[in-house]
């Protein structure tokens, strides 16, 4: 039997409440076998994030509410690129056989021609894309509008947060003073 793999890549600068939301949601309804979470090491189109270490020990204490998710740092293995042809490689390097769903927001469909060789990486996923609140088309459910954009700049000005991102999050973004 095939292993169905879910893969949910991202930017997680940092991770909120939607990204939780959107786990939770491809988990109970991917019909996948494991569920997994790559944090971006670089953005392919050069938007600036903290470090990668970082955003992959938040992304962690995000997911650790949530059982059977599998946070990765797949990415930087694949070589860092942000390029999600190469992470899926990787990932078929070690489940050769798996069936691999490669999850997107609908706010990130208009940019998937962009995406890196995008006519082979659609060839070798089956692409799950999860409506968000503000997005064009119509899907079964619409995630949360929060955006990591919005809770960086909220960050920036001091403004509260809380409602916004996981507690364990936000402690640990205080703690190293990030975003400011």
């Amino acid at each position: 039997m095939r292993v169905r793999i879910a893969l949910i890549g991202g930017s997680f600068n940092p991770p909120h409440v939607g990204h939780q939301m959107l786990w939770l949601y491809v988990r109970e309804t991917a019909r996948a076998d494991r569920v997994l979470i790559a944090p971006a090491d670089h953005h392919p189109f050069g938007k600036a994030l903290v470090g990668f270490e970082e955003r992959l020990e938040m992304t962690r204490l995000a997911a650790a509410p949530i059982a059977g998710l599998e946070v990765t740092d797949l990415e930087r293995v694949a070589g860092g690129t942000g390029r999600m042809l190469l992470t899926v490689k990787a990932l078929r390097a070690s489940q050769p056989d798996a069936e691999i769903v490669l999850v997107v927001g609908a706010d990130i469909v208009p940019e998937l021609p962009k995406w890196y060789r995008w006519d082979e990486l659609r060839k070798q996923v089956e692409l799950l894309v999860v409506g968000r609140q503000g997005a064009d088309g119509e899907y079964p459910v619409a995630i949360s509008c929060v955006s990591s954009t919005e809770v960086r700049e909220r960050l920036s000005r001091g403004e509260d947060v809380s409602a916004l991102i996981p507690a364990s999050v936000l402690d640990y973004i205080r703690a190293r003073d990030l975003y400011r």
